[in-house]
This record gives structure tokens, C-alpha cells and sequence, in this order.
């Protein structure tokens, strides 16, 4: 069911004062990027699933319905907000795969902020005759932290990274910048296992002392300290992968805020059939030899000449390999011949790699992915391009020890061909010692997410857990205080 909403906020403070007997709805916010909003998605369909008692609402926008629509089941109720309209951002443009170039990224974000009062009636209307259980909402849309306390409901927020990455952000932004020449160091606060390198270290932690940057000024202006003011953190991962992590990472937060392992969310949704537009798994299953996957993800750019690249080196491994391309202008310097094939549109990645044929993923190490590929049990060739990517890359490669990186110095140096041939082979070879090992790790990392999302798994609990503690939170008044700057 689709709806729009103009009620006006009058009578929500009478319905925000009942008791939490008759709250049984959730609404989900999620933020309009695909990495953000297919974990939102798997997270509301299985609330569905486990709790057929609670009523839940996604929000979303008029451009982004379709795709929300087709991976929901019909008990997830859609209700639409109409997307602002903010000249340079194209009309139409509702998503951050759709931007046109990386450089209306800043203008995308202030658009999204002015979805403050849409959003705020919305909660009004929802709020009669009780307000809602909970408001689940992205970590880049702030204004809903006020906005949900206003109407007496608990938000928990949901960045889409792991807590070992967030925990080091935070950790980072907290300590400030490590002394010049220290290559190496251990993170504070962190377990002593966690060392990392300044090449390491995301770029937003350099620019968060920007104030001229646009991103950092939205960051610091419109998200502000929302995010450790929220009653708690929907995580994307599973206790085996990153309980080491959990206790720094909380230590951020408000006092009594817990980090709820929940992940991987695809599983816990129970894996729905997912749309294959372009006949992926139909080439897989007529491919010989083991195929080797790669995918940048919907946000990274990747340069023509680094493609051009990167056509030679993969023809070169003598492997075959499905390769999804977000360009639609660059065309391959070399023949890619009956074993290679280049996909525009969408992937059923998590299919994809679920494949027998698929034996190694050549990806950016985007959270996502990096669930997606363990819970497949495939060895990844790490190659992050940008945000938390490189933390990602060392926790699955260096720490869960399921993968190689790529050597890269600069992100913005163009990687040979040759180093391309050398690292996917060597990511193939399941032969060698590394090889093995590599995929028993992946295997194991394959077994705890199943493991997490079944019967009294770990995750599976944290998901009834947060539902029960959220019902039984609202003896105690929600109280927030007044915003101040970001601690990220």
C-alpha cells in the first residue's frame, strides 16, 4: 500500500503520551542510496517475517518506490514522500547511483535534509492512537532524531558499516591525527590486535577538520550529535565477525545504548529470490572453470584508464570473469572473447556469488559486499575506492583472514596491468597454501552467518531482543538534549 501524508502535527503530543501498550509499529527511514537501503529493506521484511504481530512502514520517495516495492513483501507498508526539489540536483534524481556527477553529491544530501517537515507530519499521522514503537532511520537523515523524540519514540540509528570500522572512525575523530611519520599504530581504544596505516585512515577523517568542506559542514550542521543520542545502533553484521568491536564502538554513545548484531540482514529477510534482469546466473551456469566475480559497487567511480586496465589484466589471468560496469560510455580496449562478460545493468550479486561457478571476488569492500561474499563463502581481492572501504578490506582480508588486498598506494594511481593478472591469480589459485586458506576462513565466515540468522542464533536473538527491550523501554521518559556538534 502506498500513501502519502499531509496531516498536520496537532494532537501528537496527547497520542505521544500513552504508554507503550499499544505500540506495534515500525517505521523504517532509510537513506536514499542503494548500499543504505537494500540492508533496510532485508532488516524491515524480517521483522515481518520473525514478528507478525508488529505493523511496519518504510518510507520512501516517488523515484525510489519501484525498487522498495519489489523487494518488500505486501506486509511491509510504503508510504512516499515527495522528494525536494534543489537546482543544480536534476528532477528525478532521488538516488545517489543516479547522480549525474560525484561533485552534486553535497547538493543530494541538502536535498534530503528538507525532507524535515514531510517527515514530521508523517510521524503526526502515524503517532494516532499510539505513537510508534520505534523510528529506524540512516545515520545521514539527523532531523529524524528530533523529530521522532518530539512524538515520545526511541530512534535507533543504522549507519551500514561494521562496528570494527565505525568503532575506529570514532576512535579516530576522538584522538585526533596521529603524529607525523607514525605509519603504524594502534587505534585507542581498540583491542591490541588493531593496528592500522595512515594509507588506512578513510579521507573523511582528514577532511572532518574542514570546515570549508561541504560534506563536513552537512555533517556538522545538519546530522549534528543525533547520532550518539540515539537509544541504539542497528548493525549489519554478526557476533563472530565483530564482538570484539562492540564494546568500543558503544562507548561513543549515550549510556544504556547497545549495538544490535543483527546481520547478515539478507539472511534474517530468509534470501528472497532476487530479480536477474540480464541473465547472469543463466551465463554462469553454461561457464567452465572456475569464474572470478567483480563489482565496484553503484557509488565508486572508477576511471576510464583504471578499467582499461583492469579489461587487460583480467583477460590476461586466463580466467573467466563477469564484471559489473557502472559506465555506459566505456567500451574495452581488448576483446574480451566468449569467457569475459561485461554487465551495465543489474546484478543479483548476492546469487552471483552464491554460485557454484564463482570461485573469487574482485570488489571495492563495501560493507555490503563484504557480508555478501562471506555469507557466500568466497575469498575476496580487496580493492577499496573510498568512506570506510580500506578498514572494511583489512577486516576481511588481514583480521578474518578470507581474502587478499590489492597493492595500492594512491587510490588515485591507475593499477597496471600486469598487477591486475598477478592478484586475481593469485586470488584463483586454490591450489596454494594462501589459496586454501583463504577459503577455509571464507568457509567458517559462510557457517557463523548461517548459524546467526537460524533458531537461537545470535542474531536471530538480537532481533526479537530489540523488539522486547523497545517494548519495555517506555517506563522510563525518551529525554534529549539539546543538539551540539557532531562526534560522528
Amino acid at each position: 500500500m502506498v500513501t502519502t501524508t499531509t496531516t498536520n502535527r496537532a494532537g501528537a503530543g496527547a497520542a505521544a503520551a500513552q504508554h507503550a501498550a499499544g505500540r506495534d509499529h515500525i517505521v523504517v527511514f532509510p537513506f536514499m542510496a542503494k548500499g543504505h537501503t537494500l540492508p533496510l529493506l532485508h532488516f524491515a521484511t524480517a521483522l515481518s517475517v520473525h514478528h507478525k504481530s508488529l505493523r511496519v512502514t518504510l518510507v520512501t520517495t516517488p523515484a525510489n518506490l519501484a525498487f522498495a516495492r519489489s523487494r518488500l513483501p505486501s506486509s511491509v507498508r510504503l508510504t512516499v514522500l515527495p522528494f525536494p526539489s534543489l537546482p543544480p540536483l536534476p528532477a528525478g534524481v532521488e538516488s545517489t547511483d543516479a547522480l549525474p556527477s560525484p561533485a552534486l553529491y553535497p547538493t543530494f544530501l541538502r536535498a534530503t535534509a528538507l525532507l524535515r517537515d514531510p517527515f514530521a507530519e508523517l510521524m503526526a499521522s502515524l503517532s494516532s492512537p499510539s505513537p510508534p514503537l520505534v523510528l529506524v532511520s540512516d545515520f545521514f537523515l539527523g532531523f529524524t532524531h528530533r523529530i521522532a523524540a518530539d512524538a515520545n519514540v526511541h530512534r535507533a540509528v543504522f549507519h551500514g558499516m561494521s562496528c570494527f570500522s565505525m568503532a575506529i572512525i570514532k576512535s579516530l575523530i576522538a584522538s585526533g591525527p596521529q603524529p607525523p611519520g607514525c605509519d603504524d599504530f594502534h587505534v585507542p581504544g581498540m583491542p591490541e590486535h588493531v593496528r592500522i596505516t595512515a594509507a588506512e585512515v578513510p579521507d573523511t577523517i582528514g577532511k572532518i577538520c574542514d570546515p570549508e568542506d561541504p560534506v563536513v559542514r552537512f555533517v556538522m550542521d545538519d546530522i549534528g550529535d543525533s547520532d550518539v543520542r540515539s537509544w541504539g545502533v542497528l548493525v549489519n553484521s554478526f557476533a563472530t565477525l565483530d564482538q570484539d568491536y562492540v564494546a568500543p564502538f558503544e562507548s561513543f554513545y549515550q549510556p544504556k545504548a547497545r549495538a544490535w548484531l543483527a546481520g547478515p540482514l539478507f539472511l534474517a529477510a530468509g534470501g528472497e529470490e532476487e530479480l536477474d534482469p540480464e541473465s547472469c546466473l543463466s551465463w554462469l551456469d553454461k561457464t567452465t572453470g572456475p569464474v572470478v566475480y567483480v563489482s565496484f559497487g553503484t557509488q565508486a567511480h572508477v576511471p576510464d584508464k583504471q578499467l582499461d586496465e583492469l579489461a587487460w589484466g583480467l583477460v590476461q589471468s586466463g580466467h573467466p570473469f563477469l564484471w559489473a560496469v557502472r559506465s555506459e560510455t566505456w567500451s574495452s580496449p581488448v576483446d574480451l572473447g566468449p569467457h569475459g562478460r561485461v554487465v551495465r545493468g543489474w546484478v543479483p550479486q548476492r546469487s552471483v556469488l552464491a554460485h557454484r561457478a564463482v570461485e573469487g571476488f574482485v570488489s571495492h569492500c563495501g560493507w555490503n559486499s563484504v557480508m555478501e561474499s562471506l555469507a557466500a563463502g568466497k575469498p575476496v581481492l580487496a580493492w577499496p575506492m573510498m568512506a570506510e572501504q580500506q578498514l572494511n578490506a583489512k577486516h576481511v582480508a588481514d583480521i578474518i583472514g578470507a581474502g587478499v588486498r590489492m597493492n595500492i598506494v594512491d587510490s588515485k594511481v591507475v593499477v597496471d596491468r600486469a598487477e591486475v593478472e598477478k592478484m586475481v591469480r593469485r586470488l584463483m589459485d586454490a591450489g596454494s597454501k594462501e589459496g586454501r586458506e583463504m577459503r577455509d576462513r571464507a568457509a567458517r565466515a559462510r557457517e557463523d552467518a548461517k548459524l546467526a540468522v537460524s533458531d537461537g542464533g545470535t542474531s536471530r536473538m538480537a532481533l526479537l531482543k530489540l523488539v522486547d527491550e523497545l517494548q519495555g523501554s517506555y517506563d522510563r521518559d525518551v529525554t534529549v538534549g539539546k543538539m551540539g556538534k557532531t562526534q560522528v
